[in-house]
């Protein structure tokens, strides 16, 4: 049977330890803070249990009898890549690419790692045998896995051990022969508290000193001793649906893990106090550019999402025929292809990993470089096409109810293109992208979830092909000398 929402809406009453406003929650799937936005992962599943959509977002493992969504799905050639990325676009649409953490990430992360099994098999065997097991089990079981790899921020002049608090971020207390006891906190569980499980590691640089901290685990949401203390829910302060259409269904919500002393078991452990593997797990592997890769299928979805409420502003302000804003719109339609372009380069740029196909890693760098910059200008572009529209609105639904607020509405809510009560609908839907608490938080998550500027700058420096690009200039250099140019101008004197 193929993972449906009702099973994964009930595999989260577990009993996880969910804390909001000062209080635990009893059962996230039912709480005002969190279920509209679980019913949005739920209905990911729905649709992937389809029967006319089964063959596109499942498929069958070799030696088992079952199918399970294409985010496992290990690609071995070019076609079996594109076959998966029609999954995951097809995925993104049905949120509009504002479900960053939607189930398709780690489990491209978790897949990354094994298609680079052997790094971990050269670190330790038993290691890469609990990998590799735990993929055949999150596979299998279709979880929908989070995952928290960056330590509190706390005084970041300081490496993990020196900061004042030796438990601040996650490290080991003790070992035995059943598995290790960790303690501390990790940030940000986007979508844990609507996920099966959690993939804790470090992909932070660790220093010397820092090897009670270099883990990589994975256990369930609802393991005794963690704790998850989430963020205000803008799904809880969204009035209606109608008033706010993002953040009433795909508050993907954030959350600070704390670990108050975990007992993870062995078959669960991937590293344990070793830096420099911590590191390769993500870097020697394809790990970190598979995941990565589906970051960038996701906002080609959403940066295509934008561009249409740019478009309809300027039709419902009747201004999409001046040649300035046709300008605008072009910029607009040139930056969203841009990124699709990059999408289908970083595809038939892939290369062949341990027998698996994955993207080119150069193009994926340059591409999250690029768009960490683009995501503001587009914001501010779709401000600019707005201008007063996305503010001048009643103040909720509740406006309409009233039969002289109603008559008012009618009045100044004028479109050449559509009713007063279909304008308002849609400007609540653009400021909700663009301008909302919730967009805000939007805009800070394309900044910086793939890392500090300088940190995805490193990486498209690194991956970059320099002996390529000098080579050409070595060879224009090569073509000729000073002796032989002041030679040649002697003889033509």
């Amino acid at each position: 049977m193929i993972k449906n929402g009702s099973q994964h809406i009930a595999m989260l009453r577990d009993g996880r330890e969910v804390y909001l406003d000062g209080k635990r929650v009893t059962d996230v799937t039912t709480h005002p803070a969190f279920r509209n936005s679980i019913r949005s992962y739920a209905n990911l599943y729905d649709f992937q249990a389809r029967p006319e959509n089964v063959d596109k977002m499942t498929f069958q493992p070799a030696g088992t009898d079952k199918r399970v969504s294409r985010i496992w799905q290990l690609p071995t050639s070019y076609d079996e890549l594109v076959e998966r990325r029609h999954a995951l676009e097809a995925w993104t649409e049905l949120h509009y690419g504002f479900m960053g953490r939607s189930p398709d990430h780690v489990a491209s992360c978790i897949s990354g790692m094994v298609m680079g099994i052997d790094v971990f098999e050269q670190y330790d065997p038993a290691r890469a045998g609990a990998l590799r097991d735990y993929y055949k089990y999150a596979r299998d079981n279709d979880l929908f896995l989070t995952y928290v790899i960056v330590n509190p921020q706390a005084n970041q002049s300081k490496s993990a051990h020196e900061q004042e608090d030796k438990y601040l971020a996650v490290g080991i207390v003790d070992q035995d022969a059943e598995g290790i006891t960790v303690r501390g906190a990790k940030m940000l569980a986007t979508s844990g508290i609507m996920a099966n499980e959690v993939f804790c590691s470090c992909i932070q640089p660790l220093r010397e000193g820092d090897e009670m901290y270099a883990l990589s685990f994975a256990i369930p949401m609802n393991t005794k001793g963690l704790k998850v203390l989430s963020r205000k829910s803008y799904e809880a302060n969204a009035t209606s649906i109608f008033d706010n259409p993002l953040a009433s269904r795909y508050d993907e919500n954030d959350a600070v893990l704390y670990f108050d002393d975990v007992k993870v078991p062995w078959d669960r452990i991937f590293v344990a106090g070793n830096t420099a593997m911590c590191a390769k797990q993500f870097h020697a592997t394809p790990a970190h550019s598979y995941q990565n890769y589906q970051c960038q299928v996701r906002l080609m979805v959403k940066l295509r999402f934008l561009i249409g409420i740019a478009l309809k502003i300027t039709e419902v302000n009747g201004t999409n025929s001046f040649p300035q804003v046709r300008e605008m719109l072009g910029q607009l339609a040139a930056e969203a292809g841009m990124v699709e372009a990059w999408v289908y380069g970083m595809e038939a740029k892939g290369q062949m990993v341990n027998g698996y196909y994955v993207p080119d890693r150069s193009m994926l760098y340059g591409s999250q470089v690029v768009t960490q910059q683009l995501y503001v200008k587009v914001l501010n572009t779709l401000r600019e096409l707005a201008g007063g529209g996305m503010i001048m609105l009643p103040s909720s639904i509740e406006d309409f109810a009233n039969p002289m607020l109603a008559e008012i509405i009618g009045k100044t809510q004028k479109s050449p293109t559509c009713s007063p009560e279909e304008r308002v609908k849609f400007f609540k839907l653009a400021w909700d992208a663009v301008g909302s608490e919730f967009a805000s938080r939007h805009n800070q998550y394309e900044m910086f979830y793939a890392g500090a500027s300088f940190v995805t700058k490193g990486h498209a420096y690194r991956t970059y092909d320099w002996k390529r690009a000098t080579q050409l200039v070595d060879n224009m250099l090569g073509g000729y000398s000073l002796e032989g140019e002041l030679a040649r101008v002697a003889h033509a004197a």
